[in-house]
C-alpha cells in the first residue's frame, strides 16, 4: 500500500529581509510523518519493519487511535514542496557508506519548525532489526518534538486568566489553552473546561501534603485522585461522581524540567452515569512547600476521535513550572543542528 502526503499550496519565501535569507515555516498537521525512501523497499519487509513501528495505538484511549499519520515518498519524488514537511524520515542504505546503523536528527534543514530523522545502515537487514529494536526511541522522539512544539506554541497564546487563578491559588506558572475559558475553584483545586459538548476538553490542578516517596504507587496516587475528584467534579445527582478505572490505568515515572514525575494515563467514569473518557496526569513534587502538584488533562468526547483532544492536554501539562524552577529558560533548539538519538545503544 501506498501512502500519500496531501499538502496545502505553500508560497515559498525566497527572499531576503533585513539581510536575513527568510524561510518557510514546516508543513503538515501535528504528527504526520513523511518517509523518504525508494517505494519497492518500502513495500518490502525492511519498509514494513519501519511502518509497523509508526503504526502503534496511542496508549490510555478508549479505542485504538493510531499514534502517527504516515506518508512515503521515493527520493526521487522530493521537491521544494515536500522538503519543508514537518517531521521526516530520510533512509539511507548504502554498504559504501556506513558499516553500522545510526539515528541523527537536524532541525531547520528546509524550513522552520522541522526536524528531520536520518536513518543510515549498511544492508536492509540490520536496518529492519534496528528500527525494530529502537521501536520506542523513534515514537518518543517524534512524541516529544510535537510536545515541543505546542509547549512553544502555549509559551506564546495562552489563557491569562488560567495562568493567573493557577498563579495564585499554588505559586507556578501553567500555560493552559486558550479555549479553557470556564473555572471552577476549590480548597487547592482549579477545574479548566471549554464546556463545549462537541468535545469537552479539561485541566484540573490540584495539591496535597507530600508524605515521603513512598507515596509515588499507582494506589495511593489513584485514591488520591478519586478522593479529589470526587469531591470538586459531582455529577447531576447526589450519588453521580468521577472515578478512575484503575483496570485501565498506568503509572510510568518520567522526568519532567530535570525533575522526578509520575505519570498516569487512562480511563475515568463518572460513577453511576453513563460519562467517560482518557486522562492523563502528571505528578510533582513542590520542594518549596512539600507538597505534590497534580496537573490533569481528561476528556469527553462520546463517538469521537479523542486523540487530538488528549494530545494538546498532555503537550500542556509540560507547561506547569513549579515555584523552584526557572521560567526564562533559555531555547535550547538552534537552527540547523545535528545529534545523535540514542547513543548509549548504538556504541
Amino acid at each position: 500500500m501506498k501512502y500519500f502526503v496531501a499538502l496545502v499550496l505553500v508560497v515559498l519565501l525566497t527572499g531576503c529581509k533585513e539581510g536575513k535569507l527568510m524561510v518557510p515555516q514546516a508543513s503538515g498537521r501535528p504528527y504526520e510523518v513523511l518517509v523518504v525512501m525508494d517505494t519497492e523497499l518500502w513495500e518490502a519487509p525492511t519498509g514494513r519493519a519501519l511502518f509497523n513501528v509508526l503504526d502503534t495505538d496511542i496508549p490510555g484511549l478508549p479505542q485504538p487511535e493510531r499514534s502517527f499519520h504516515i506518508s512515503q515518498c521515493p527520493p526521487k519524488s522530493m521537491n521544494r514542496t515536500l522538503n519543508i514537511f514537518r517531521n521526516i524520515i530520510r533512509v539511507n542504505i548504502d554498504p559504501t557508506q556506513y558499516t553500522v546503523v545510526k539515528m541523527k536528527f537536524i532541525r531547520n534543514e528546509y524550513a522552520e519548525g522541522q526536524i528531520i530523522l536520518n536513518i543510515n545502515a549498511p544492508s536492509n537487514e540490520s536496518f529492519a532489526e534496528y528500527v525494530t529494536e529502537h521501536s520506542q526511541d523513534i515514537v518518543d522522539f517524534f512524541t516529544k518534538t510535537e510536545i515541543n512544539r505546542l509547549c512553544k506554541d502555549l509559551k506564546v497564546k495562552h489563557s491569562t486568566m488560567a495562568y493567573e487563578h493557577i498563579k495564585d491559588i499554588f505559586d507556578c506558572e501553567f500555560h493552559a489553552p486558550q479555549e479553557l475559558k470556564n473555572y471552577k475553584k476549590g480548597k487547592d483545586f482549579i477545574w479548566l473546561s471549554n464546556n463545549t459538548a462537541g468535545g469537552m476538553v479539561n485541566i484540573c490542578i490540584y495539591s496535597y501534603p507530600y508524605e515521603g516517596p513512598d507515596i509515588f504507587n499507582k494506589r495511593y496516587l489513584l485514591h488520591k485522585r478519586d478522593s479529589v475528584m470526587q469531591q470538586n467534579i459531582p455529577g447531576s445527582e447526589p450519588d453521580m461522581f468521577m472515578a478512575t478505572d484503575t483496570l485501565f490505568t498506568s503509572v510510568t515515572p518520567i522526568v519532567v524540567h530535570g525533575a522526578y514525575a509520575m505519570e498516569i494515563r487512562g480511563l475515568w467514569y463518572m460513577r453511576n452515569d453513563a460519562m467517560g473518557g482518557p486522562f492523563i496526569s502528571h505528578a510533582r513534587v513542590n520542594t518549596q512547600n512539600n507538597r505534590v502538584v497534580v496537573a490533569e488533562g481528561f476528556v469527553f468526547a462520546p463517538e469521537k476521535m479523542k486523540r487530538g483532544f488528549i494530545r494538546r492536554l498532555e503537550g500542556a501539562l509540560y507547561t506547569l513550572m513549579l515555584p523552584a524552577e526557572q521560567t526564562d529558560e533559555s531555547e535550547r533548539e538552534t537552527e540547523t543542528t545535528e545529534d545523535t538519538i540514542t547513543s548509549k545503544k548504538q556504541d
